[in-house]
């Protein structure tokens, strides 16, 4: 049976307060736990002693029976010294997805349209003729 020490999430709507229990990887993030080994209340300032609070007997037990805490409470386990946490490394996590790479290919071509038609030597218009003034004249005694 797989395990994971994991937050599972309580309290109101945007008043989050978060048990840190030892689960199996199948049960829902809320739902039933094996056991709970401590507390994480994030709405206290980050230098309150009640923000965290861990057994560090009973995390430091199921770590020897090869549970495998999630990145947040590793972090935490980090700061007591149980476990070393390092910061994770995602190089995709800024790339554009599939459609806006095609919308910066499409863009990019129209600009190079644009600018290819403005370096192109202007061929010069035949001047429109102007209606000379007889021709005026005869439109105005037609009417």
């Amino acid at each position: 049976m797989a395990v994971k020490i994991r937050l599972a999430r309580g309290g109101a709507k945007k008043r989050p307060y978060y048990r840190i229990v030892v689960a199996d990887v199948r049960a829902p993030r809320d739902g039933r736990y094996i056991e709970k080994i401590g507390t994480h209340n994030p709405l206290l300032p980050k230098d309150h002693e009640d923000r965290i609070h861990i057994d560090l007997e009973r995390a430091r037990y199921w770590l020897e029976k090869g549970a495998q805490p999630t990145d947040r409470v590793a972090r935490f386990l980090a700061a007591e010294g149980l476990v070393k946490w390092a910061h994770g490394n995602n190089p995709k996590k800024g790339k554009p997805g599939e459609k806006a790479l095609e919308r910066a290919e499409e863009k990019a071509g129209k600009a190079k349209a644009l600018k290819e038609a403005a370096q192109a030597p202007k061929e010069k218009a035949p001047k429109e003729e102007t209606p000379s003034e007889d021709t005026k004249a005869e439109d105005t005694s037609k009417s």
